[in-house]
């Protein structure tokens, strides 16, 4: 009997299975409130799992696919992402300001009376340190994305060095290492299959825990703000999104259905980073070659963040209705050029939405408390962004592999 559940469980559809679990976790959460923070260890064992499994996916596949170019090929694909994450997080701003000054969200909020500490937004020396860390285990230890993708890029060099050398000893080197790197990420992809079967009871206790602790109260008063930022989301996917697709001579449909897996899991966990190895297998089912996806996937977990360039477009016209502040033209296209800059500067580090609001909150002179009162619906709002953030790198990464497979045709 046990063993015919588990099998219908285990065969059932991945998507349906996450649904069913979020969908009970906020009914649960909004039924019984507080009480359900009991199951907040169950989420968090879900988060530490994904991030497990993450973090040396990122390391392997970086490294396969640095391997398996060259560096004019190298510099190549990344300059068109670069290009690609600004032009679309430039439109995610642009959005997030246009709706938020068409709904003006904030007019009739009071700011809370708690004091938040934000952390610095980190200079370039930062943000150069970190990317090139001075312990390899600090790195993998300490969840140092930045840090990682630097590593994985010099041995991926160092590996491609070895195979293409004269040296035979050398190429036979090279070779093995290039095996136990494959060996490896098979073996954390079956570990990943083993973590998504757990993955629906994971997203109900997130789901029912977030709920429980924010309730309808908390969720009424934001919910202009919530519905700008989701109607901006839609649009992001709908026009800019869709139209990089079809630019790229892609099927929107197909595309969307076969990177389902990837967002739904983004948005059920709220974590890019944590969604990554799942992200990576949606771009070859989309029909990605594997050393553009193992390449783009991991540089735009990084670099791209348009789901908080929207979150942040969004906020700042709610700051300035609650407090009165009449903003020019010319100040929303500074919000646009900073907001575009800040976004891909400090995806990858901690707390990035709080630094990038924080740091154009303070220049506008506007109230941090502001991030307090946001804070009620972060959860619900983290969820779109984060899916976001994942659809948007996978289109990078089509966009360019498209790009890529005409140039080799010419």
């Amino acid at each position: 009997m046990l063993s015919k559940i588990w099998r219908g469980y285990r065969d059932s559809s991945f998507v349906l299975k996450m649904s069913i679990g979020f969908i009970a976790g906020i009914v649960s959460g909004l039924v019984f409130g507080q009480k359900m923070s009991l199951f907040q260890p169950l989420g968090t064992l879900l988060i530490n799992l994904l991030s497990l499994v993450a973090i040396p996916v990122v390391f392997l596949t970086v490294v396969l696919a640095v391997n398996q170019m060259n560096m004019k090929q190298l510099g190549r694909i990344g300059w068109k992402l670069i290009l690609y994450y600004t032009v679309t997080t430039a439109a995610a701003v642009g959005i997030g300001v246009g709706l938020a000054l068409l709904f003006q969200p904030g007019q009739y909020l009071t700011l809370p009376d708690t004091k938040v500490e934000t952390p610095a937004a980190p200079n370039f020396s930062d943000v150069l340190l970190q990317m090139v860390p001075s312990n390899i285990f600090e790195a993998f230890s300490g969840g140092n994305v930045m840090g990682i993708i630097f590593i994985a890029v010099i041995i991926g060099l160092a590996i491609s060095a070895m195979k293409f050398s004269a040296d035979k000893e050398m190429q036979k080197h090279g070779q093995l290492l290039d095996k136990v790197i494959i060996a490896l990420k098979e073996m954390f992809s079956k570990l990943l299959t083993g973590v998504l079967q757990y993955a629906p009871i994971g997203v109900f206790a997130i789901s029912a825990t977030a709920f429980g602790s924010q309730g309808w109260d908390t969720f009424k008063s934001l919910l202009t703000f919530t519905g700008v930022f989701y109607l901006g989301i839609i649009l992001l996917w709908v026009f800019v999104y869709t139209g990089f697709l079809r630019l790229s001579g892609n099927s929107v449909m197909d595309f969307f259905k076969s990177t389902k897996e990837a967002y739904t899991t983004a948005f059920f966990t709220s974590s890019s980073i944590a969604s990554l190895p799942i992200a990576i297998k949606s771009a070859r089912k989309a029909g990605v070659s594997e050393r553009t996806a193992n390449f783009a996937l991991p540089l735009g977990a990084v670099f791209n963040s348009d789901g908080g360039a929207l979150r942040m477009g969004v906020s700042i016209v709610f700051a300035a209705n609650i407090t009165n502040l009449n903003l020019s033209v010319s100040s929303f296209f500074l919000i646009v050029i900073v907001g575009t800059l800040l976004s891909i500067g400090t995806s990858g580090v901690p707390a990035a939405g709080l630094v990038t609001l924080a740091a154009v909150l303070t220049m506008f002179d506007l109230p941090l408390e502001i991030v307090a009162l946001i804070a009620g619906v972060d959860a619900i709002i983290g969820m779109g962004g984060s899916a976001s953030n994942v659809v948007g790198d996978i289109v990078g990464a089509v966009v360019v592999d498209s790009s890529e497979k005409k140039r080799a045709t010419t």
